[in-house]
């Protein structure tokens, strides 16, 4: 299995603080059957600055040090990057994900969206660069208003939620809106966001586990085939999304 989303880099974002958990962190991701994670550390969130140059030196150590202790998982680079109004400006600055000058993630705040979120879209796919929005069943106006990331989606951009989120450890409506994102097809890829080998942990074999007892294990399938895509920096396949309707989602919850 390839993860695309991950903190396992040391000591530079809320991931993993040190070497040593860094290599518990792989070793779990080993024990998922986990044998490719993009590391994705969190740039210009207002807490954390990871610039693409430290991040390939950091991935590039990380990956020396797992062949030193024989544990066979690759470590290939990414970044997370809150979206910002300028950002299509430093597109060559930013760090697509494993360099392949296509997607990149987009975090937005736990809160809102920015109004002029639309338009950098745009730009962006103009340019060749496709967004992936991280984890958007976190967010409180996309949970309170679905239209608007099935706007986004019809635009060309991509989704990834989160393991956690369709496990519950988000809670019942983040859990309850996770499912409708995968049934509406308004979601493209289902990643860990694995901060550590607690309360953060990869647990996407249970994900995926979960997805094939709901939804079927094609698409199970589908999610996987796509992570490997997007590594590769091939064409994503996606159905068509449908749009969730705000008064069944709120019944769910």
């Amino acid at each position: 299995m390839i993860d695309i989303h991950s903190h396992i880099l040391p000591g530079i974002d809320d991931g993993a603080p040190d070497i040593e958990a860094s290599l518990d962190m792989a070793r779990d991701a080993l024990d998922q059957g986990i044998t490719h994670v993009i590391a994705t550390p969190h740039h210009r969130n207002g807490t954390f600055e990871n610039e693409k140059s430290s991040i390939l030196e950091q991935v590039y150590r990380l990956n020396t040090r797992l062949t030193e202790e024989g544990l066979p998982l690759t470590v290939l680079p990414g970044q997370e990057i809150r979206i910002y109004r300028s950002m299509v400006q430093d597109l060559e600055q930013l760090l697509s994900l494993n360099q392949t000058g296509r997607y990149l993630f987009i975090e937005f705040s736990f809160t809102r969206v920015p109004n002029y979120t639309h338009e950098l879209f745009h730009e962006m796919l103009v340019k060749g660069y496709v967004p992936v929005i991280v984890h958007p069943e976190r967010n409180t106006e996309l949970l309170e208003n679905p239209e608007l990331l099935y706007e986004f989606v019809e635009q060309g951009a991509l989704t990834q939620v989160t393991a956690g989120s369709l496990l519950g450890d988000f809670g019942k409506k983040t859990k309850s809106y996770t499912q409708e994102l995968i049934s509406h097809d308004l979601t493209h890829f289902i990643a860990s966001d694995a901060h550590n080998i607690s309360s953060r942990r990869f647990c996407l074999r249970e994900a995926y586990d979960e997805i094939s007892r709901q939804f079927g294990s094609s698409k199970a399938l589908y999610f996987q085939e796509n992570a490997y895509s997007l590594t590769e920096g091939s064409a994503i396949y996606s159905e068509l999304p449908v749009p969730i309707r705000k008064r069944r989602l709120m019944g769910i919850f």
